[in-house]
């Protein structure tokens, strides 16, 4: 199988071209780039102008701006003059989707223009149309002779182009032929990126952007075996999950599709799509890159590189352009069919009580000795050495060290976990469930030492809890599930992640890499989180886990916070629905309603809806289109306006937007898919 990276066991970053945007290089091994969006109307020069400041003192080397017309297209000039003349060079790009004519305009002002091949010349209907080879071949013929003007500008300028597929946004030809499939959204952009490079235009980075992170991943994976395979080279790419919400949610599910890319050396610049002002998507953009900075990545072939010595694979067991959930036996609940269970690690509290339990979805109510239980409440709960001196609620399992289980009287609540070895040369055992940890990989480790693999091999009490002390885990975790694979070894397997960096964000966006990356080709039984001693006290000693991307109470404790990521991580690569789930947009100059207060109204009557996904979309543009993920859709259809949507059906159109959120009510419930609040 040809891969789409260097390797999948050293990071190296994927080789392609150099592209210039006015005073920026990208691509060909220089630093991921950071970008984002203005949400300000283009028209409106000064807010746009201020707005694209903040984002260049938050650390955005790019800023793009909408311009669905010829009028905001050459408004830019406007823009770009005040920028200049306020000391700001920073390339600006200009965003178009159904407008040629201001691609155009804007193609000789800025310094590089994004295209959407989905609408640039293509229309969406949701046609289904069955086309001749004959009649396939004049539309890419029509597309050439639409699409050549602009490529011959941006040659002439020296202006740089994003061919940009949205997953959301496939042509009826596209779909029609390719289904709403990664291989769809590859020939979108393949076909615009050929009638490019046979005009001798090159300046050229693409991108492959759905809301679903998994989509979105195998659709990368793919462009870059296509351009391989077709033209023996790569041009550099921008990472993007689109309408990815706000929030933990927002932050999660970008880096969870980022994160499994960046990991294996793909991208050159990111941008990541909250719905929240632009300025603070930047702060975001750098968690993600930071991890892959020169400076701070361990370099292959170096010894104690942080890869630790891992072995090459021959044999990848996995089909990583189709997802496919590793086969496991089942242990317990653990496991099969099973969705992957979370383990709260409370190893680090000192005295647990039935109130510490709150914050990981158990609720007791001493008045009536009862535990109320959340959606997202963790299926086992790791204590160290500690016995509980109190009764559990009914769904709630104990993990304990092996000294601390021989001694514990009640073995249908309490499991062992050993390490390797000690697994091995254990007298006692239990004879339902063991969890057995293996530190995959590390650099104390012989290469290929898989010592205690035989002993633990299809024990059908065995459950294995994978981790790495290498600093970036994520390639030696993965390594050794694909020797449990090709060994034919189906014990079921949790992910162990733990984190040493300092603030929440960072936490959330390492938890959602590391996991994220695993979890979306089919890795995975269940996730632990947890901290180094050192994050742990730093956070516990904070006022708080709160941050700008938090969803829940700023008094929320540490094992609250580590829980939800956990459900989040889950919940963003489609491995365990526990929520409600928000497609919404990061809101631009198209945006025909306030969608941070929007979305923010919507999530607050409706976040009870266990496994609904409602879509919020500020305009027509990426509205039904990337709604096709979406149970509902919300979106902007004029001023004032929204239209109501089941599936990529219209059930509701140009009602008031006053009384829009009623009405998205009303048709929940008219579909079935409304329960009252508890």
């Amino acid at each position: 199988m040809q891969l789409y990276c260097n390797s999948l066991t050293q990071y190296s970053r994927v080789k392609n071209r150099e592209v210039r945007i006015g005073n920026l290089l990208l691509g060909n091994g220089h630093p991921v780039r950071v970008q984002t969006m203005t949400t300000t109307d283009t028209m409106n020069t000064m807010a746009t102008v201020e707005q694209a400041i903040r984002c260049i003192e938050a650390g955005a080397e790019l800023v793009r701006i909408t311009a669905p017309s010829k009028k905001e297209a050459e408004n830019l000039l406007n823009i770009k003059n005040e920028l200049r003349k306020r000391g700001y060079d920073t390339p600006l790009v200009a965003d178009i989707h159904f407008t040629p004519n201001a691609a155009e305009i804007a193609a000789r002002i800025v310094e590089k223009v994004r295209v959407n091949p989905g609408n640039y010349v293509d229309k969406k209907k949701f046609e289904q149309i069955e086309y001749t080879d004959a009649e396939y071949l004049e539309e890419i013929e029509r597309i050439r002779e639409r699409f050549t003007p602009l490529v011959r500008i941006c040659k002439e300028h020296g202006t740089a182009m994003r061919i940009g597929t949205n997953h959301g946004s496939l042509s009826d030809r596209i779909m029609s032929r390719y289904g709403d499939t990664p291989m769809g959204m590859v020939e979108s952009a393949m076909e615009f990126l050929r009638i490019a490079r046979s005009e001798d235009y090159h300046n050229i980075v693409l991108s492959m952007k759905a809301s679903n992170p998994q989509v979105m991943v195998q659709a990368y994976r793919l462009l870059i075996q296509q351009m391989d395979h077709e033209f023996g080279e790569c041009y550099p790419l921008h990472l993007g999950v689109t309408e990815a919400g706000d929030g933990e949610d927002g932050r999660v599910k970008s880096a969870a599709g980022i994160g499994t890319l960046l990991e294996d050396g793909i991208g050159d610049t990111v941008r990541v799509s909250l719905t929240e002002d632009p300025e603070f998507e930047i702060p975001v953009c750098k968690d993600l890159v930071k991890r892959y900075n020169p400076e701070l990545m361990p370099q292959p072939g170096s010894g104690q590189n942080g890869y630790g010595k891992i072995p090459a694979i021959d044999k990848i067991p996995y089909d990583p352009f189709h997802y496919s959930r590793r086969e496991s036996f089942e242990v317990g609940n653990m496991g099969a069919k099973q969705v992957p269970v979370v383990i709260a690690d409370f190893s680090k509290v000192e005295s647990i009580t039935p109130e510490s339990l709150q914050a990981i979805g158990y609720k007791y109510d001493a008045a009536t000795d009862k535990w109320n239980i959340g959606d997202a409440a963790a299926d086992y709960i790791f204590t160290g050495h500690q016995l509980l001196n109190f009764s559990l609620p009914g769904t709630l399992k104990v993990i304990v060290y092996p000294a601390a289980w021989a001694s514990c009287p009640d073995h249908e609540k309490y499991f062992p976990i050993f390490d390797a070895s000690g697994f091995a040369a254990a007298e006692r055992k239990c004879n339902q469930l063991n969890f057995v940890m293996l530190d995959c990989f590390n650099d104390d480790t012989p290469i290929n030492d898989y010592t205690y693999l035989d002993a633990l091999a299809n024990n059908r009490s065995v459950v294995l809890c994978l981790s790495s002390t290498n600093k970036n885990a994520m390639p030696s975790v993965r390594r050794m599930l694909m020797e449990l694979m090709n060994r034919n070894i189906k014990n079921p397997v949790i992910l162990m992640t733990d984190s040493t960096w300092s603030t929440p964000d960072e936490h959330l966006i390492h938890y959602s890499t590391e996991c994220g990356a695993l979890l979306l080709d089919g890795f995975g039984d269940g996730i632990c989180l947890g901290m180094s001693a050192e994050s742990y006290q730093l956070q516990a000693a904070s006022a708080s886990m709160d941050t700008s991307g938090r969803n829940y109470s700023s008094n929320s404790s540490v094992e609250q916070f580590i829980n939800s990521s956990a459900f989040s991580i889950l919940q963003a690569t489609r491995s365990r629905i526990s929520r409600t789930e928000y497609i919404s947009c990061p809101s631009c100059g198209r945006t025909l309603f306030d969608l941070q207060e929007t979305t923010a109204k919507i999530r607050n009557v409706t976040n009870h809806l266990k496994g609904v996904k409602i879509a919020i979309m500020g305009c027509i543009v990426n509205g039904p289109g990337e709604m096709a993920d979406a149970d509902f859709g919300y979106v902007g259809s004029g001023v004032g306006k929204i239209t109501l949507y089941k599936g990529k059906e219209i059930m509701k159109r140009n009602i008031n937007s006053d009384i829009a959120v009623a009405e998205l009510i009303n048709l929940l419930k008219e579909s079935d898919a409304w329960v009252d609040p508890a």
